[in-house]
């Protein structure tokens, strides 16, 4: 695992904010050494990535360059990236029934409130989303830097969980 980038999977229920965050943030800050995605559970038809969560994102100066709001369907496919870890970033992704992700990757949860759901003025919505992009940025760069021996695969999934609780 330590040879090749680490696949990471971040899921969601509608694949718009949260786990857009974590998927560009991790790709930002990773290096190559991983390689972020992320899917929801249920995307609405024509599901895009929340304008706050992107306006966030650019002004933190991450790229969103492929962003798109997707099913987790995508990445049970024979053809999909195999994941390594996949991590929920909501509460309701974190208690359905996921697909059967091949290979078994490690798995966690990190709960975030979602930015999407605050109600109030556009700058108290875009500080919701300011908020949320900075817990998870925390979380990131702890997992990114990890020792490379502390990324095999069950080491990697005890690492992601103990994160869960920072």
């Amino acid at each position: 695992m330590t040879n090749q980038s680490i696949n990471v999977l971040f899921l969601c229920t509608h694949n718009s904010a949260r786990s857009i965050l974590a998927e560009a943030v991790l790709n930002h800050i990773g290096h190559g050494r991983f390689k972020a995605y992320s899917a929801g559970s249920s995307p609405r038809e024509n599901q895009q990535p929340n304008p706050l969560g992107i306006k966030t994102l650019q002004t933190a100066g991450i790229s969103t360059e492929g962003l798109k709001s997707k099913s987790w369907d995508e990445f049970a496919k024979p053809d999909a990236p195999h994941m390594d870890l996949v991590i929920t970033v909501c509460d309701n992704a974190a208690g359905e029934v996921c697909p059967y992700w091949p290979g078994q990757p490690a798995t966690a949860h990190w709960g975030y409130a979602d930015p999407s759901a605050i109600d109030g003025t556009d700058e108290q919505r875009l500080e919701a989303f300011r908020q949320t992009l900075h817990a998870i940025r925390r979380r990131l760069e702890l997992l990114v830097n990890l020792p490379a021996q502390s990324v095999d695969k069950l080491m990697l999934q005890t690492r992601a969980r103990d994160l869960a609780k920072s």
